[in-house]
C-alpha cells in the first residue's frame, strides 16, 4: 500500500492552534504501535506421520544421528577433502544462493517500509510575470486609439514537510513484512540445501572418477592376460597343436577387451571435467590424481531417531519456512478486505518575500485523515485471497512430502549401504575364486591338460567378477554419501548458525 501525501499547494488550510498539529504528529508516531492488532494466527494442520524408529536402522540414541560437519574426512582421502573445501568456497551455485539471500533481505526492507511514516521535504520558488505591451491602432482600428498597460512580477517562496502514514490496523502490511522475513529465511535454508547438494555431488563425482580408474586398471590387467594367452596360442598354432578357431577366438577376446577401454576413458575424463565445474575451475587447468576405491573407508554413521531429522535437514526447514510465508500471505490477503486509514500532515513556510519567509505569518500546516473501503473490485480481493490459500495448501503438501521423503531417503540409504557392504565381501570372495580358477586353467593349458574353452570361460568369469566388484564398491560409497545427505550432512541450526548469514 503506497502512502500518498494529500497535499495541495494551491489551497492551504490554516488552523489557529498548535495543539492540533501536535495531536496529528503524535498520531503519525503512534500509528506503528497501533498497527497489526488484528493479525490472525490461523495455521493449517500438518498431519505428518512420525515413525518411532527407522525400519533399517534399529533403535539409536538421538545424538548418533548427527554426522560431523566435515563428514567427508571420514573417507580418508586428502584430495576429496580439498575438493569439498574448494567447492564450498568457489562453487557458483552456492554463490547464486548467497546472492538470493541478499535480495531476500532487501525485500524485507521494502516490505517493512509501509509500517513507518513517510516524510518528504519540499521546496520551490515561483516567479510569475503579468503584463501587456502597448499597441497603436492600425488601419483596421478606425479610431486610432492606443492603449498601454503596466507589467508586474510576483515571487513566491515555499518550503515544507509532508508526513503520511497508513494506519495498519488490520495487519495487512505487518503480515506482508512477516511473509518477507520468512522468505528471507527460505533463502538461507536454500543456501544450505544447495551447499549440501553440491558437496554430495562432489563426493559422488569423485567416487565415479575412482571407479573409472579402477575399471581401467581391471581392463588393462585383463588385456595383458588376454594378450599373454593369445601369444601362447599363436605359439601352439605355429607348432600345430592349436587350431585356427582357437586363435581367432582368443584374438576376438583381446579385441573386445581393448575396445572396452575408450568408453572408460570417456567416463573418467568427463567426471574430472564435472569436478572442475563444481569447484569453478577451467577444465583445461584442472586435474585429479585419484587412486582407487579400495583406498577409501566408509565413515561410521547411525540414523538416530526420525523426530531428530526434522531439525537436521535444511530442505525440511526450508519447506517449513515456505509454509509460514504462505500463512502470512493469507493474513495479508484477508486484511485487504477491511478499510485502510491514511493519516497525512503537512507543515512549512510560505512567503512572497525571502526576508519574511521565516516570520510568524509565513508558517502553515494542514492535517488530513482518509479512509478507503473496497466496495466492488470485480472480485479481485476475493480471488487474491483464494490464490493465497491455494499457495498455502501447496506449501503444506510440499512440507508433508519433504518430511516423508526425508524418512524414505534415510531408509533407502541405510538398506543400500548395508546390502552393498555385504555384497562387496561376497563379490571379493568371487574375484579371489575366479582369479585362482584362471591361474590354474592357464597353467594347465600351458601343460596341455585342459582345452582353450576352459581357459576362455575362466578368463571371462574373472573379467566379469572384477568389474562387478568395482561397481559394487562404487554403489557402496554412493550409498554412504546418500546417507549423509539424507541425515542433513551434519547441518543443524544450532551447530551451523553462520550458515544463516550471507557470506561474501
Amino acid at each position: 500500500m503506497s502512502n500518498v501525501a494529500l497535499k495541495s499547494n494551491s489551497c492551504v488550510t490554516r488552523f489557529g492552534g498548535k495543539v492540533r498539529i501536535a495531536s496529528a504528529l503524535a498520531a503519525l508516531l503512534l500509528g506503528p504501535a497501533l498497527s497489526g492488532c488484528i493479525l490472525g494466527s490461523e495455521k493449517p494442520e500438518l498431519g505428518v506421520e512420525m515413525p518411532a524408529s527407522y525400519r533399517e536402522g534399529g533403535h539409536r540414541a538421538p545424538d548418533a544421528a548427527v554426522p560431523a560437519l566435515d563428514w567427508w574426512r571420514g573417507f580418508r582421502s586428502g584430495e576429496l577433502t580439498n575438493l569439498m573445501e574448494a567447492a564450498q568456497i568457489y562453487n557458483l551455485d552456492i554463490a547464486v544462493a548467497i546472492a538470493q539471500i541478499v535480495q531476500a533481505d532487501a525485500q524485507v526492507g521494502v516490505s517493512g517500509a509501509p509500517l513507518l511514516p513517510s516524510v518528504t521535504g519540499t521546496g520551490n520558488v515561483e516567479n510569475e510575470h503579468f503584463g501587456s505591451s502597448s499597441a497603436a491602432g492600425g488601419a483596421g482600428l478606425g479610431s486610432g486609439v492606443s492603449s498601454g498597460a503596466s507589467a508586474s512580477t510576483f515571487t513566491n517562496y515555499n518550503f515544507g514537510l509532508t508526513a503520511s502514514y497508513m494506519l495498519d490496523f488490520w495487519g495487512k502490511n505487518r503480515a506482508t513484512l512477516y511473509a518477507a522475513e520468512e522468505n528471507a529465511t527460505v533463502a538461507r535454508y536454500n543456501r544450505e540445501v544447495v551447499t549440501l547438494t553440491t558437496i554430495v555431488t562432489v563426493a559422488n563425482t569423485y567416487f565415479q572418477v575412482l571407479a573409472a580408474q579402477d575399471e581401467l586398471r581391471v581392463a588393462h590387467r585383463n588385456l595383458t592376460a588376454a594378450e599373454r594367452i593369445f601369444t601362447l596360442i599363436k605359439t601352439q598354432f605355429a607348432g600345430g597343436t592349436a587350431s585356427q578357431l582357437d586363435l581367432s577366438q582368443q584374438e576376438a577376446l583381446v579385441a573386445t577387451v581393448r575396445a572396452s577401454i575408450p568408453p572408460l576413458e570417456v567416463t573418467l575424463r568427463q567426471n574430472i571435467f564435472a569436478l572442475a565445474l563444481l569447484v569453478a575451475r577451467a577444465p583445461a587447468n584442472f586435474n585429479v590424481r585419484g587412486g582407487g576405491l579400495g583406498q577409501l573407508t566408509v565413515p561410521r554413521v547411525t540414523p538416530g531417531l526420525p523426530s531428530e531429522l526434522l531439525y537436521q535437514r535444511p530442505d525440511i526447514r526450508q519447506a517449513e519456512a515456505q509454509l509460514a510465508n504462505s500463512n502470512f500471505s493469507v493474513e495479508s490477503a484477508r486484511a485487504a478486505f477491511f478499510p485502510q486509514i491514511q493519516l497525512t500532515a503537512t507543515t512549512g513556510v510560505q512567503s512572497a518575500a525571502l526576508a519574511a519567509l521565516f516570520g510568524p505569518g509565513a508558517w502553515y500546516y494542514t492535517l488530513a485523515a482518509g479512509l478507503t473501503q473496497p466496495l466492488f473490485d470485480g472480485f479481485l480481493l476475493e480471488s487474491e485471497l483464494k490464490q493465497a490459500k491455494g499457495l498455502q495448501l501447496q506449501y503444506l503438501q510440499a512440507y508433508r512430502k519433504a518430511v516423508l521423503s526425508a524418512f524414505a531417503n534415510v531408509e533407502q540409504a541405510l538398506v543400500a549401504l548395508a546390502q552393498y557392504t555385504r555384497q562387496e565381501k561376497l563379490q571379493a570372495d568371487a574375484v579371489t575364486a575366479s582369479q585362482k580358477a584362471f591361474d590354474v586353467s592357464e597353467t594347465q593349458f600351458r601343460g596341455g591338460t585342459v582345452n582353450l574353452l576352459t581357459v576362455l570361460q575362466t578368463e571371462q568369469t574373472l573379467f566379469t567378477a572384477e568389474n562387478t566388484l568395482v561397481l559394487v564398491r562404487l554403489n557402496k560409497y554412493l550409498a554412504a554419501s546418500s546417507l549423509f545427505q539424507a541425515l542433513g550432512g551434519g547441518w543443524t541450526p544450532d551447530r551451523k548458525l553462520s550458515s544463516l548469514q550471507p557470506q561474501p
